[in-house]
């Protein structure tokens, strides 16, 4: 038995190899940073062939029905590199939202996992291994209260291209929106305070970071659980402050706390881009009070207005739930003809997903697959037509671009981002002008806009 206990402490602990999948959204994946940061420190090195790979980790998701299901077939598919002719794994770790929230069921249901890690005890990832390696645990869950959130001092590991960086600024969450889980899988609001936030974007630039995204589970409420000088505006202020950054990105911003100096502060800032991601998730009045939001449609409109006018230039993105319980002909026709008002520059649209465990989960009545499949596709096709619209508005403008690399389909072409495109979520900007190449990966250059389609910008570098 000691041999045996050896050997694998051998494989874990000297053959030091991590596979590592993120699953999710970019707060789960700051998490997996600093998951691969305390690794790191252990002398961890990082494969990308899952068969290399000592001990393989997965920071699943649980927010919605398809999320489930892509993080059981990544864990299943992965749970095939510990046969010894596949692979070399001893140890499969699933973390994040779905361990946290169905540990139980999966200690039962995939017993080829060794460790669930919830969502507040990720940074004890190694002290966890370590007990594994010494068989001195006596239960494969290890999932509390979510009460955790890093800080500078917590090591990470910036797995984004080396110029952007997500910084988050807050977990967990005080609103009780009846469609979702996430107040129960990450718990209550913690913000980090603004000195830690500024130390940390001193850091990130200090390693080439241009770009920050500030993203938290709701950003309008960041700081209110801290003292009255840890708030929002002392932070853009404090970020705006750092040498080497210079875009600063606001996302997840409620709308019924998007206060005039918040809208002065962008407005007037030469960093924080003229861009905010404000979830709205309906227009329909009724529909917003029976999800438990605390505005109208007629007050975010309102609130869009103003953003507007104040900064005519902004560039708006959001997200909407179609098919919620309850929502009427009426309602949706509501939903549409208010994003055709607001305009959104960028917009997510979620079919409605029950979710046990949340309030809606018990509303009545339902809205049909087939119905909600119908809006959505009516949706889809309302907001092509206003993107496409928005976008042929920069034909002839000259914008900043941040060069990103080659195209991802073909390589006889660049593609970067205005500051009105984030990572992941939004569109590129083509770059086709051979005669501009090669151009810095990471360097902010200006572009001449010369086509548009839907979702992308195509331009020539001036």
């Amino acid at each position: 038995m000691q041999l045996e206990k050896s050997l694998k402490a051998k494989d874990i602990f000297q053959n030091k190899t991590v596979h590592f999948t993120s699953l999710g959204c970019s707060k789960n994946l700051v998490d997996s940073q600093v998951m691969l940061g305390h690794l790191g420190l252990e002398g961890f090195e990082i494969v990308q062939d899952p068969a290399l790979a000592t001990v393989i980790i997965v920071n699943t998701c649980s927010f919605i029905e398809a999320s489930k299901k892509e993080s059981i077939d990544t864990i299943l598919d992965l749970a095939d590199f510990k046969n010894p002719e596949v692979g070399r794994c001893r140890a499969l770790v699933v973390s994040g939202c779905m361990a946290q929230r169905y540990s139980d069921q999966l200690v039962e249901g995939i017993p080829e996992v060794d460790l669930f890690i919830g969502t507040g005890e990720y940074h004890k990832i190694v002290h966890l291994l370590k007990a594994f390696d010494d068989g001195a645990l006596d239960k494969k869950s290890f999932v509390e209260i979510p009460k955790f959130i890093h800080t500078e001092f917590d090591p990470r590991i910036n797995t984004s291209p080396f110029y952007t960086a997500w910084l988050k600024i807050s977990e967990g969450c005080n609103r009780n929106c009846t469609f979702c889980i996430i107040p129960t899988i990450r718990g209550r609001l913690r913000s980090r305070s603004v000195d830690s936030l500024v130390k940390e974007a001193k850091n990130l630039a200090m390693n080439g970071v241009k770009e920050l995204n500030l993203i938290s589970q709701d950003l309008s409420d960041y700081g209110v659980d801290l003292k009255d000088e840890d708030n929002l505006l002392e932070l853009l202020r404090g970020l705006e402050s750092v040498e080497g950054i210079q875009w600063i990105r606001l996302f997840y911003f409620y709308p019924d706390e998007l206060t005039d100096e918040v809208i002065d502060f962008i407005s007037k800032s030469k960093k924080v881009c003229p861009y905010l991601d404000m979830p709205v998730q309906h227009f329909s009045t009724q529909v917003l009070k029976r999800m438990n939001r605390k505005i109208t449609g007629e007050e975010i409109l309102s609130r869009i207005e103003k953003l507007r006018s104040k900064i005519p230039h902004i560039v708006l993105r959001t997200s909407i739930i179609v098919g919620f319980p309850g929502e009427s002909e009426d309602d949706f026709q509501a939903l549409v003809e208010g994003v055709k008002k607001a305009r959104f520059n960028h917009l997510g649209i979620f079919r409605y997903s029950d979710e046990e465990g949340t309030p809606a989960y018990r509303l009545r009545p339902k809205v049909s697959p087939e119905v909600i499949e119908r809006r959505f596709d009516e949706l889809f096709d309302a907001q092509e037509e206003i993107s496409e619209s928005l976008n042929n508005g920069f034909f002839g403008k000259e914008i900043d671009v941040l060069i990103e690399g080659t195209h991802d389909e073909t390589e006889l072409l660049l593609q970067g981002r205005h500051i009105g495109q984030a990572p992941d979520v939004d569109g590129k900007v083509i770059i086709n002008d051979t005669s501009s190449f090669p151009l810095a990966v990471g360097k902010i250059v200006k572009v001449k806009i010369t086509d548009s389609s839907e979702f992308d910008l195509v331009g020539k570098v001036i």
